[in-house]
């Protein structure tokens, strides 16, 4: 199954990949940032931000962008 990645983090990119089927952005999170915590991103799939277990269908674009972005000087 393919579906579009966009990684928002550092330089960014996006890339058509293809995943399992049955895949839930949990595991796809999981395999992609291995050393990282989803709290730490939002993740969403065509724009709306989707719970954990939502699977992964056909053609998704998934986006994941840090929440804090590093070296920005708090307000």
């Amino acid at each position: 199954m393919r579906i579009l990645y966009v990684n928002n983090s550092g330089g960014g990119f996006a890339d058509y990949i293809d995943i399992s089927e049955n895949t839930t952005v949990e595991q796809f999170f999981n395999k992609k940032m291995p050393a990282d915590s989803p709290e730490d991103y939002l993740i969403r799939v065509n724009r709306q931000p989707v719970p954990r277990d939502y699977i992964l269908q056909p053609n998704d674009r998934i986006t994941i962008t840090p929440t804090k972005v590093q070296g920005a000087r708090p307000k």
